[in-house]
């Protein structure tokens, strides 16, 4: 009995002695339990060992601070791109050329897409510009505006010319009208932002650019008989234009249109090489066409080829001209009543001057005709006829619709 009193007794003394090292111990092992496992979480997570939703308050904190994924960032994302494109991109619409199938069975068939640009709204019309190769042989127009609605399309007038083309719509549909700027201060270098639909089925497509150029030039040939008609200056841009883009608007930086859409250089090794009809170009072509279905051109009345073509055998036995006359225009043809016809110009005689200018090629003649010239204009014509030179003033006429 004493023993177990002994032992009862001296046992808890013995406890009692070392129960401070055991809770010691206890929260040393703990405190190195829980370091271990704070540390061990990022290791066991990038094992794969911790379940995706597994986060801490600090590591939540991180993330909140750090990844976007888990809060909204809002990005003010407007500048002055944006803007322009407001502008005017509700007032840039689809055109589509339907066409009459070769066959009786085929019926009218979409022969191809291109772009539009509502310049105006008025008297409960509205008239688009476009380009005359976009509507060229259309049985009959279709227009789809911004928002999807589909409008029957009156074609009032084309320029082969210049490529250009005027069609008129119901305007209680239209909201938008674009508003056009001048083209003639454009620099190299400056903002251009095409608008259109590319493909003919991506409308309202917006690229992006530069004025490349805002002069160049481009041979027309209207006649399609491989002999251009006419230099064209056009702009050149970067901005991205497909097919599909044709007749489309380049804005400039303020929303405002520069030029129309007209073509590129398709070639593989070719790349951001566009074009676009200037809008000061366009301007006046527009109002005719609206006004009167074509344009007013002076007219002469001859059909010229280059005296360069001529061989030096035929300049002297057939055209008797002198060895000094290097350059002009040969008559091959004179329509009849025409101001030419009038003034006695003949087939094969050689214009060599307009107004004392010098005319080298048909491009020259027509240039300086359509460019410093007006229908009714007085205009003094030197020429060689059967080797003799000659003057005479003649009053220019209105050239017929294309």
């Amino acid at each position: 009995m004493g023993y177990y009193d002994d032992d009862y007794e001296s046992s808890p003394r013995k406890q009692k002695g070392n129960r401070g090292g055991f809770l010691l111990a206890a929260l040393v092992g703990a405190i190195l339990g829980g370091l271990l496992i704070l540390f061990s979480i990022p290791a066991l997570g990038g094992m794969g060992l911790l379940p995706d939703n597994y986060s801490s308050n600090e590591d939540n904190a991180g993330v909140n601070e750090q990844n976007g994924i888990n809060k909204n960032v809002n990005v003010n994302v407007t500048t002055n791109v944006t803007d322009a494109v407001s502008k005017a991109r509700d007032a840039v619409v689809e055109v589509l050329n339907i066409q009459q199938g070769e066959f009786w069975n085929q019926g009218q068939q979409a022969a191809g897409s291109g772009s539009g640009v509502i310049y105006k709204k008025e008297g409960g019309k509205a008239y688009i510009v476009t380009n005359n190769h976009v509507v060229k042989g259309a049985s009959r127009l279709e227009i789809t505006l911004s928002n999807g609605t589909k409008l029957k399309g009156t074609l009032r007038g084309t320029d082969p010319l210049m490529d250009l083309a005027v069609v008129e719509i119901d305007g209680s549909k239209v909201k938008k009208v674009a508003q056009f700027g001048s083209s003639s201060s454009l620099k190299p270098g400056e903002p251009a932002i095409a608008i259109g639909n590319p493909l003919g089925t991506f409308p309202g497509s917006v690229t992006e650019g530069v004025v490349s150029s805002a002069d160049r030039t481009m041979p027309v040939d209207s006649d399609e008989d491989g002999n251009p008609d006419w230099q064209a200056e056009v702009i050149q841009t970067d901005a991205a234009i497909n097919p599909g883009n044709s007749g489309g608007a380049l804005l400039n930086i303020g929303g405002q249109v520069i030029g129309i859409n007209s073509s590129k250089i398709a070639q593989q090794e070719v790349e951001g090489i566009g074009f676009a009809i200037p809008s000061d170009t366009a301007k006046p072509i527009i109002a005719d066409l609206e006004r009167y279905g074509e344009v007013k051109r002076p007219f002469l009345g001859v059909g010229p080829i280059p005296l360069s073509q001529v061989s030096s055998y035929h300049r002297q036995t057939t055209l008797k001209l002198p060895p000094s006359v290097k350059s002009g225009v040969v008559v091959m043809d004179v329509d009849p009543l025409s101001p030419a016809d009038r003034a006695g110009i003949k087939e094969m005689d050689v214009i060599v001057a307009l107004d004392d200018k010098k005319i080298g090629s048909p491009l020259e003649l027509r240039k300086y005709l359509y460019t410093k010239k007006e229908v009714d204009d007085k205009m003094k014509i030197t020429y060689y006829s059967k080797g003799k030179k000659k003057t005479t003033t003649i009053k220019l006429g209105l050239q017929k619709s294309s």
